[in-house]
């Protein structure tokens, strides 16, 4: 604990020590601010809580707010009084705690409400699955590869691995890949034994065919690109018209898998070169249609076919260890190179390029050629994993390279094949070698000091990983990701470019676990656990193991670095007990791995330990287990402190807070909970995932969580309310693995989908975006009233749609439909809009359409929109059909609605007619002599009527009156009608 005190008085150094002595894990805060405030000192204070936990500058004296101290000054040489000021008020964050613990730490967080909250993340996905083995090509630039991943086709960039696009090949396990020699055409062929033709610019498949009666095993394409030839394990070969999709050859001769094929590279040469597991090699000539020439030498599988650069030599390998050169001019063998191991692939290397003068240190070694020969250097890969060149001259290898760069598994030989492919990069890029485990190697020469090249690893690109374990971050800035999958060995991982830096190999079963640290001489150490029972402590800087711990019983499944001292580790296992490892022996310069000695053993749990975590003054260890218990050990001795019981299934993970005394706790029981360590409490729970919480970690110095769990979600936290305020969704599956970086904060999180996604803290930039949004939200918005205000509904209608405002687009709209040519002045609004801009626009009219007062409008829209657009450009709009389909039902509404409407406005008009309220459409003659006649016949009308009536018997007298009475009435309104239409 230092203080910094006045040094005119030692007494106040000796007040200030009260209650400094408070255990492991002492809370200081409280009884130094006591203690100062009781002194009544000026000047500054730093509150540094035992081994460094954190620290705290108070100015002013400090005034203890508790009425049981008294808060003057000591009489004994009094200091002049400064202004007073008060403490910082207590930190927001543990507001919701009980009174005791929120009264304990209100000293030790007071700086924390300062600090920016993490509101938002912004995820980018910087490692995945994108290479599950099989074929691959390469672009004629090297600017992308290529390669099949199960049933798809992923290209990626070749500089990252990022997946610029995949094409779904329809559940068929691609087995042979093409590329046309322009690049915009990709072939794809599989077990189905569909050959297809892919669109590169487009994704979509221009043309499909069936031709094998088997999987098609490989393919070529012509120079010129109008040819494809494709080998089948049918013992087939077959030429096909690109453009066409028909067979041009059908080549039958070969009696077993025909595994390699390639076209003669000079375009003028139509011959064709395969390969078939018969060991046998045939030519083929294209404008004969027939075999011209049988190779064989060769006394197993054909494996690769190169050819030379004058065009006259043919290289073939095979497994059965040899290479051997052809004379195309007569088809015999020129020369076979014994290479002493089964090779996969050979590659020519071209004069003039980066490993042509690569070789020139090299040339001068061997014996000088004979006048008039010409050499042919090429390159092979194979199952030992190293890449050799050789001379065609005097068949020697003249470089090879001293180690394997290649991790072999322990599982079996058939997965120790080393490399499977290889291909030189054009532009100088380097060599591409693949490895049975899915890994693509990138080799670069590069000049040593001593006038020799050496192939350098300058990238590995990892294609698949299966489920991601545990990792950490690794370096002082955080620029590197230690990532533990179900695998026998770590992968290091280079941040900036996502290539495996390096592997560190050792263990016999898979890693479960590993933890990272900066030792106190600066040397930067990983420790893992494994299933094979033992530790094992690495450098990072030789890339070797320095320890190795043993005597567990059962798998390691839990590790942790000291945080302070960074002296010891500490271990839990499958055998229920924690062990504390010692690094005191630990010296540079170690040539073999020392044996790590322990300090100290505990049978802890009655279960698996899943998780241990270390205080960050190295005073106490927390350990949680599968038998739903996390207990609190002290430090170094393992003497058992508190035992947190509350969770009903399993915890998986526990964290201490890096500010105050508490502890965190995720478990199979969809919660997460905060416990005091000073009584085993549960201070807090958080719930909301949906399935077991696996992983859970501080942020923000401890105001924040971030969690992740089986329900492959991520959620972000805050302690004060226990609300989540961020769900993210990016994971496919389990996300067992969480990293946190102490300096960046930016976090990783890995799951069972393969995928490693980091997360950056994207608050303020959220924040700066918003207010950029908005201000231009509010220009646009000005511009929008001004276009409204000149009568451009043009520009208005644009800026509508750019502002995302459908009631402002339909008030436009309106307001063109009330205006003479209105078909005409909305039609020029439409042309000016985008593909998107159609989208948006059907999506609002079919919002329109769906209200009786806002229909006509849309449907005054819709006519014009369909007479603009034709039907193929309509078609490509996204989501049209249920766009559609959305409009469809309520239009049909609308329009039986109309013939209701019209259907009964003539009835209207025959009602008004016969009442001689209007006039049907005639000339005014016509109108004339008709009220005329009408005129005449209700006058005939009437007085038969009256001699009607005096006939008539006296008993109904009475009733025919009335009835003649309201005869004459009617007659009277005719005729005045009758007379004011001939005044017309």
């Amino acid at each position: 604990m230092g203080i910094k005190c006045p040094p005119e008085d030692r007494s106040y150094r000796d007040g200030l020590n009260l209650g400094a002595q408070n255990g492991p894990y002492p809370l200081a805060g409280l009884d130094l601010a006591r203690n100062w405030a009781r002194l009544g000192l000026p000047g500054t204070v730093q509150i540094d809580i035992t081994n460094n936990i954190h620290s705290r500058l108070f100015t002013g004296p400090a005034k203890y707010s508790s009425n049981s101290l008294p808060t003057k000054s000591p009489t004994a040489d009094p200091l002049p009084p400064p202004p007073t000021l008060p403490l910082p008020p207590p930190s927001s964050v543990f507001q919701g705690l009980p009174p005791p613990f929120s009264q304990r730490h209100s000293y030790s967080c007071c700086s924390m409400a300062s600090l920016p909250l993490k509101k938002n993340y912004r995820c980018e996905t910087v490692l995945q699955q994108f290479y599950g083995g099989g074929p691959l090509v390469v672009s004629s630039d090297g600017s992308f590869i290529a390669c099949s991943c199960g049933d798809s086709i992923n290209i990626i960039d070749s500089s990252n691995a990022s997946i610029k696009s995949t094409i779904e090949a329809d559940s068929d396990t691609i087995t042979a890949l093409a590329l046309s020699p322009d690049d915009n055409l990709l072939f794809s062929a599989g077990h189905s034994r569909q050959i297809r033709v892919w669109d590169l610019s487009t994704l979509k498949c221009l043309r499909s065919w069936k031709g094998h009666d088997g999987p098609v095993i490989g393919m070529a394409c012509h120079a010129s690109g109008g040819l494809l030839a494709t080998a089948g394990a049918d013992r087939k070969v077959l030429v096909w018209d690109i453009d066409g999709g028909f067979c041009t050859h059908f080549f039958k001769g070969h009696k077993g898998v025909v595994t390699s094929i390639i076209f003669h590279p000079d375009s003028d040469k139509y011959l064709l070169f395969s390969g078939s597991d018969d060991a046998t090699v045939r030519v083929w000539d294209l404008l004969a249609k027939k075999c011209v020439a049988t190779l064989e030498r060769h006394f197993s599988t054909v494996t690769s076919l190169a050819m030379s650069e004058d065009g006259w030599t043919l290289l073939s390998v095979g497994r059965d260890k040899v290479v051997n050169l052809w004379d195309l001019r007569d088809y015999s063998c020129k020369m076979t190179v014994p290479t002493y191991e089964v090779v996969e692939d050979v590659c020519i290397i071209r004069p003039g390029t980066l490993f042509a003068s690569f070789l020139s240190s090299y040339i001068h070694q061997t014996k000088k050629k004979t006048s008039g020969s010409s050499d042919i250097y090429f390159i092979t890969v194979g199952e030992r994993g190293v890449v050799r060149i050789w001379n065609s001259d005097c068949a020697a290898c003249l470089y090879e390279q001293k180690s394997s760069d290649v991790t072999f598994s322990s599982d079996s030989e058939e997965s120790k094949r080393g490399f499977t492919a290889a291909m030189t990069l054009p532009l100088d890029q380097g060599l591409l070698c693949v490895t049975a485990d899915q890994q693509f190697f990138f080799y670069t020469p590069v000049e040593l000091s001593d006038k020799k090249s050496e192939l350098i690893l300058s990238k590995r690109l990892v294609g698949y990983n299966e489920e991601i374990v545990d990792m950490k971050f690794l370096g002082d800035e955080e620029q590197y990701l230690a990532v533990a999958t179900n695998l026998e060995h770590v992968q290091v991982y280079d941040l900036g470019s996502m290539s495996c830096s390096y592997v560190l190999a050792g263990h016999s079963e898979i890693i479960l676990c590993l933890d990272t640290c900066i030792s106190s001489m600066g040397r930067i150490l990983i420790v893992t656990g494994s299933k094979d029972n033992n530790v094992r402590l690495w450098d990072a800087e030789s890339r070797s193991c320095i320890g190795v711990g043993t005597g567990h019983m059962g798998a390691v499944g839990a590790i942790a670095f000291s945080k302070k001292q960074r002296n010891f580790f500490v271990s839990g296992s499958s055998d229920h007990t924690i062990k504390v490892w010692s690094l005191d022996d630990l010296s540079d310069g170690v040539e073999q791995p020392i044996n790590l000695k322990v300090k100290a053993v505990v049978a802890a749990h009655s279960k698996d330990i899943n998780s241990l975590a270390v205080a960050p003054n190295d005073s106490l260890v927390c350990s949680a287990s599968q038998d739903r218990t996390a207990c609190v050990w002290r430090l170094p001795d393992l003497v058992s402190v508190v035992t947190l019981r509350g969770h009903k299934r399993g915890i998986w993970s526990v964290e201490f807070s890096p500010v105050d005394q508490v502890v965190i706790t995720a478990s199979g029981d969809k919660t997460i909970k905060m416990w005091s360590i000073t009584d085993g409490s549960c201070l807090k729970t958080f719930e909301g995932h949906t399935s077991s919480v696996l992983r859970a970690s501080f942020l923000t110095r401890g105001a924040q969580i971030v969690s992740c769990g089986a329900d492959g979600l991520v959620k972000l936290w805050m302690v004060r309310t226990s609300e989540c305020i961020s769900t993210y969704d990016k994971h496919e599956n389990k996300v067992w693995a969480l990293a946190v970086g102490k300096k960046t904060e930016m976090f990783a999180t890995g799951g069972s989908d393969a995928h490693v996604n980091l997360w950056y803290d994207s608050t303020a930039s959220d924040k700066e975006e918003a207010f950029r949004k908005e201000e231009e939200g509010v220009l646009k918005g000005q511009e929008l009233e001004n276009a409204v205000t000149d009568a451009d509904y043009t520009k208005a209608i644009q800026i509508a749609f750019e502002l995302r405002r459908p009631h402002k687009l339909f008030e436009l709209f309106a307001r063109l439909c009330r205006k003479r040519k209105a078909e005409q002045q909305i039609e020029n609004a439409l042309h000016g809009l985008g593909k998107e801009e159609f989208r948006q626009l059907f999506e609002y009219v079919r919002e329109w359409n769906t209200k009786p007062k806002l229909c006509h409008v849309a449907q005054a829209v819709l006519f014009q929109l369909f007479n603009i657009l034709p039907p193929t450009e309509i078609i490509e709009i996204k989501g049209i059909a249920e766009l559609v389909e959305g409009l469809i039902p309520y239009s049909q509404r609308h329009f039986s609605r109309i013939d209701r409407l019209v259907r009964s406005t003539f009835l209207l008009d025959y009602t008004l007619t016969g009442m001689s309220v209007i006039e049907p459409n005639s000339d005014a003659q016509q109108v004339k002599s008709n009220s005329l006649i009408r005129s005449d016949e209700s006058s005939a009308n009437e007085q038969a009527d009256l001699n009607s009536e005096k006939a008539a018997p006296k008993k109904r007298k009475s009733q025919k009156a009335l009835n003649g009475s309201q005869k004459k009435v009617k007659s009277a309104d005719h005729t005045k009608a009758a007379a004011i239409s001939l005044q017309a």
